[in-house]
């Protein structure tokens, strides 16, 4: 920019505050307002972090959602967190104090009975961490090593005889875990000192990938509906001249990317070995011919429904991929495992 396109400094008068506008601001702002204004300072000054993986384990009859963050730790979503040790409330009613910012111990180990079976690797570790998760939103979750160390701490207060009537039922949300905990682990350190875990991750995902594909492909049938393509040329700026016409090669990339990518994991990767393009870069059959008609077409059929709702809801070609990477992340070929504990659910 010129010197001379710069707009010129305004400096205030010299008998006025700069100040002055923004104190009498505060004074019309309510107490609530005030509190979300700090809230969002507070996390403004974090270093907030981006998940890099996602999922959800299954634990003693309870989902938790979970997270590895760039730097490696894992953590548990807040509200899968205290839903699971059997809280109830909203995370961002519960944890906060009344200027917004987070307590350093969390409400759930605030109780003065509890506070003698605090140990200081708890409280090191109890904050919400702030991370951000696929599509740029932001949410707050514990490093999972918290959750065993809770419960360490609402079963030796119920060994003492010290809980509330109000805190018997987290105790026993508390034994359940640790009892989940303790088996699941065990399992794991054997996979891991023999190297089964790695059979057993393949051996996960063929077995999915068995529900979703066929050994051969089948006859071929529509299986896309028009309004796929339709919303693909709307969205990219180009003229809909029917289904007769040869679609630009881009558009089966899009199918790839929108489509088979997000369907399950490993889906993708499988039907690129298994249907692969010849010497021209035609392939023998669709990759819809080879899903399976119990699992894999009505995947596909509800996948696309999802898809295309997401289209007509967009205004442009990014605003529909940073809605579908919310909506329906890629599944590549990682398989998320669940954590069965048969003996508690």
């Amino acid at each position: 920019m010129a010197e001379s396109d710069r707009e010129p400094e305004r400096k205030p008068p010299a008998n006025l505050d700069p100040s002055a506008g923004g104190h009498a601001r505060a004074q019309k702002l309510t107490p609530e307002e005030r509190s979300e204004i700090a809230r969002r300072a507070a996390e403004a000054r974090w270093d907030i972090l981006a998940a890099t993986h996602t999922g959800t384990i299954r634990l003693a009859g309870q989902e938790i959602a979970c997270a590895v963050l760039e730097d490696g730790r894992r953590v548990l979503s807040q509200q899968s967190f205290l839903k699971t040790i059997g809280r109830p409330g909203s995370p961002k009613s519960s944890q906060r104090s009344h200027d917004g910012a987070f307590f350093e111990v969390p409400v759930f180990l605030q109780a003065n009975n509890l506070k003698p079976f605090i140990g200081s690797n708890l409280t090191s570790s109890s904050r919400p961490i702030c991370y951000k998760v696929v599509g740029g939103g932001r949410a707050y979750g514990y490093e999972a090593r918290l959750l065993p160390l809770v419960c360490d701490v609402y079963l030796a207060a119920r060994s003492a005889g010290v809980l509330t009537h109000r805190q018997i039922h987290v105790a026993e949300a508390c034994e359940l875990l640790v009892r989940a905990l303790a088996q699941v682990g065990i399992v794991a350190l054997v996979d891991e000192a023999t190297g089964y875990q790695e059979v057993r991750d393949r051996q996960a995902l063929q077995a999915i990938l068995d529900k979703y594909l066929r050994q051969e492909f089948a006859a071929w049938a529509k299986r896309f509906p028009d309004d796929f393509y339709k919303e693909i040329f709307r969205l990219r700026g180009w003229e809909w001249r029917g289904m007769k016409i040869n679609r630009p090669q881009c558009v089966a990339n899009y199918t790839k990317d929108l489509v088979y990518a997000r369907l399950a994991p490993g889906v993708l990767e499988e039907l690129e070995t298994r249907n692969p393009k010849d010497e021209k870069g035609n392939r023998k059959a669709k990759h819809h011919q080879w899903l399976t008609d119990d699992i894999g077409h009505p995947a596909l059929a509800q996948h696309l429904y999802g898809i295309i709702g997401l289209m007509r809801s967009a205004d442009s070609w990014d605003q529909l991929m940073r809605r579908a990477d919310r909506a329906y992340p890629k599944r590549g070929s990682c398989v998320q495992l669940e954590l069965f504990t048969d003996d508690y659910d």
